[in-house]
């Protein structure tokens, strides 16, 4: 029997509710990410919604998600610490380094995980990459900004071009950017963001994930660094 991708998305959605239960006291908060791999993960987190207080949401779909399953949802703001965030990913190599802005909420989700004490990625097999860079890499600029990070981004081998139709949760466009040559992702995070007008861009290098749970026709593999 092979799994469909959505039936991986299930499985790891469900182990990552898993792992976390043990994390957790019933004053826990739970930093919860965006994109359809996090939609099921907020739908399997929900049964077992009085082994915590409440959650953080990286976006306002989450949020939603969240409040529909009865889950109290809280700004940053109030929160000083969370055992947990757990999110998907564009792309993840060994290092368990990622590319995250798909869904366009990579700023958010960058701010609610660096908040919380461990990072768990889930994903499924298809995510896994030797070396990041064949999907597009997102980066959240303001409006005013957009042709002179172009130019910026040119510069550093990447062609940018605008997410149509899109706005961030933050109100601000999003450049998807091809043709990076990515073998030190770290290094090419920090030049990204030191572009004026970069508000963040997709590479999560720097504080890449803690754990990263898969999704394959063999199971759920546990990768860490």
């Amino acid at each position: 029997m092979t799994f469909s991708q959505q039936e991986l998305k299930e499985q790891v959605a469900k182990a990552a509710v898993d792992y976390i239960l043990p994390l957790l006291t019933p004053g826990s908060v739970v930093g919860v990410g965006t994109g359809s791999t996090a939609d099921l993960f907020i739908d399997q987190l929900a049964k077992h919604k009085d082994a915590f207080r409440a959650a953080v949401a990286s976006s306002e779909r989450s949020a939603q998600r969240l409040v529909n399953h009865g889950i109290a949802v809280l700004d940053l703001n109030e929160v000083q610490t969370m055992p947990v965030y757990v999110d998907g990913a564009d792309e993840i190599n060994a290092l368990l380094q990622m590319i995250k802005g798909g869904g366009g909420a990579l700023t958010r989700e960058k701010i609610v995980a660096s908040v919380a004490e461990r990072f768990v990625c889930i994903a499924d097999e298809s995510k896994v990459v030797a070396e990041l860079g064949a999907f597009k890499l997102p980066i959240e600029v303001l409006p005013m900004a957009l042709q002179s990070v172009s130019r910026q981004v040119a510069k550093l081998g990447g062609q940018a071009q605008l997410r149509q139709g899109f706005t961030t949760d933050n109100g601000n466009p999003i450049l998807d950017v091809a043709g990076f040559s990515v073998a030190d992702a770290r290094s090419l995070e920090c030049q990204i963001n030191d572009i004026p007008g970069v508000v963040c861009c997709g590479f999560f290098a720097k504080s890449p994930a803690t754990v990263a749970l898969i999704a394959t026709q063999e199971g759920v593999k546990t990768l860490t660094v």
